[in-house]
């Protein structure tokens, strides 16, 4: 029987701290989910697993490299995190699994349902893809040399999770062992031999063509040989962070990491092809540069926006179209102003300190001191201002339109003509760059452009 990886989110040093995740009601994520492994590890032992705890000095850029050091066939990883939100009203469990492969979403319903079979009380808030996560990817499920999930087990910024998290903690270790009993069998029913990897073929096809050669696939994952990555115009000499593995002595790489190198991958579980196209619309060099040509119609950023939030269109049905005017009248990509959007109001949903009339899509401050945002008075005199703001950072050219962003005149014009150059700078989070660009992607990705 394989044996089972646990990783509890937070606790190690990060730049000579202690890193105690998120902070609400009195407690830390760290202490939370320490105290929650040590409660499944030895359920877990009692049922006659074998079970690796990673070290709770362990820092994040550590905890992959340690399990990888140890694994071996038919063993599985999980991380558990307790999430958190700008607005305490946010709650629920979920996992995160790697996209396009349909074995980890099965497992990844085992694990929840485990979970919410045993805390009914929690919300169930689904299983997703890493591609769905703020980042557009989690290194945990991607880079763990085992099949691995990432779980949520609540919000700690909700007082309803937080109380069941502290006092039906017992019944969260049982839920969750109950759902990696599951899943362990599931990947090892026993029968395996350690270290005898047998790998089944794929079939590539590229750009509508089956591709001569197979590729193979691992714990549910399509990996194909490395010269047809070269053959795709990919350097991958300076990507470490992309699963490569050699098997009868051929390189393969993972094929759902070069949907970072602006390929479409596709997987059809009935023939078992994985296919591939080099994404030939979004124009070289343009994806993340501010000051650029757009590429959705209004009614793809329409759709975009209500597959995310159905009441989104309902408040604001003149958004999609405004932002491509306002955009194109200043030379900014109104992809990138929208996704932006998209990222600071969550959909629409608002939920902070910023209220939905007031027509501050975008997170923008007053001046004077004020301790409001600002607040504008139509939903295109806010998408406008956005819009100037984007503009200022991106750009040295004057604004073609009168003035409306009351911040414009602070900012160092043309200090960011990137998207990740926001980071930091918009925003204090340094993976702000990061996120937008995961939504990017989400965006070209429904519009059928990647």
């Amino acid at each position: 029987m394989g044996r089972i990886f646990i990783s509890a989110a937070h606790g190690g040093k990060e730049a000579g701290v202690i890193d105690p995740g998120s902070i609400a009601g009195g407690t830390t994520e760290a202490r939370e989910m320490i105290l929650l492994r040590d409660l499944i590890v030895p359920e877990l032992r009692a049922r006659n697993f074998e079970v690796l705890a990673v070290p709770d000095n362990t820092s994040t850029t550590q905890i992959i490299p340690w399990i990888n050091s140890r694994a071996r066939q038919g063993d599985v990883a999980i991380e558990i995190h307790a999430d958190a939100a700008a607005s305490p009203d946010v709650r629920g469990a979920r996992v995160f699994y790697i996209g396009n492969n349909d074995t980890r979403r099965n497992d990844a319903e085992l694990l929840l349902l485990g979970l919410l079979r045993r805390v009914p009380q929690l919300p169930n808030r689904g299983i997703q893809p890493d591609t769905a996560s703020g980042l557009g990817s989690l290194a945990f499920c991607r880079q763990t040399a085992i099949p691995s999930l990432l779980m949520l087990v609540g919000f700690l910024s909700n007082p309803d999770d937080r109380s069941l998290l502290e006092n039906r903690r017992r019944d969260f270790a049982l839920g969750i062992a109950d759902g990696l009993t599951s899943w362990s069998r599931a990947v090892d029913p026993g029968t395996g031999t350690p270290n005898q990897a047998t790998y089944p073929v794929i079939n590539i096809n590229i750009k509508g063509k089956n591709y001569s050669e197979q590729g193979i696939l691992v714990n549910g994952n399509a990996y194909i040989p490395i010269d047809l990555v070269d053959t795709l115009g990919i350097n991958l000499s300076k990507a470490p962070n992309v699963r490569r593995l050699t098997y009868r002595q051929i390189v393969y790489v993972k094929a759902i990491e070069l949907k970072d190198f602006h390929v479409s991958v596709a997987w059809d579980s009935g023939s078992h092809t994985i296919s591939l196209r080099s994404n030939l619309q979004i124009r070289p060099g343009q994806f993340d540069k501010i000051i650029s040509h757009g590429n959705t119609s209004e009614v793809q950023l329409q759709l975009f926006l209500k597959n995310h939030n159905e009441n989104a269109l309902k408040l604001f049905p003149d958004l999609p179209k405004i932002y491509r005017e306002e955009a194109i009248i200043e030379e900014v990509n109104h992809d990138i102003a929208f996704c932006q959007m998209c990222v600071e109001s969550g959909f629409l949903r608002f939920g902070g300190e910023i209220k939905p009339e007031q027509n501050n899509f975008a997170g923008l401050g007053a001046v004077g001191g004020s301790s409001q945002a600002a607040s504008f008075q139509s939903h295109r005199i806010g998408v406008r201002a956005h819009i100037q703001h984007l503009k200022a950072y991106a750009s040295l050219e004057p604004l073609v339109q009168e003035l409306v962003d009351p911040r414009f005149r602070f900012v160092t014009r043309g200090v960011a003509p990137l998207i990740d150059e926001l980071s930091g700078r918009w925003s204090a989070d340094l993976e702000y760059g990061a996120k937008i660009k995961a939504m990017l992607k989400q965006l070209y990705e429904s519009a059928g452009l990647l």
